[in-house]
């Protein structure tokens, strides 16, 4: 299974815009392999992500493994800040 991120490349919300960035440079900085999703591009992949999220108002950016929701923002940087990236994202090396 492989990591995919939901993400926008179309907001005004400069939150969201350095969220993503920060998770991207996260990810890309820990090797990590991922997919990524633009709801922007098609209105059913908002509806995609927040079902297999099981939050109807949930933003991006969005990882999962496979269809395990594993979190947003918030929980990478705590996994982070906890020394436990490898475990939040599964990886195995």
């Amino acid at each position: 299974m492989s990591l995919t991120l939901y993400m926008t490349s179309v907001t005004s919300s400069r939150e969201t815009k350095s969220q993503q960035s920060e998770v991207t440079r996260i990810l890309d900085s820990h090797g990590a392999k991922y997919d990524t999703v633009d709801i922007s591009q098609d209105k059913c992949f908002l509806g995609e992500m927040r079902e297999k999220a099981g939050n109807p108002s949930a933003l991006p950016p969005q990882l999962f493994h496979g269809d395990k929701h594993i979190g947003g923002y918030e929980q990478l940087m705590e996994a982070v800040e906890d020394g436990n990236l490898d475990k939040f994202l599964e990886v195995q090396k």
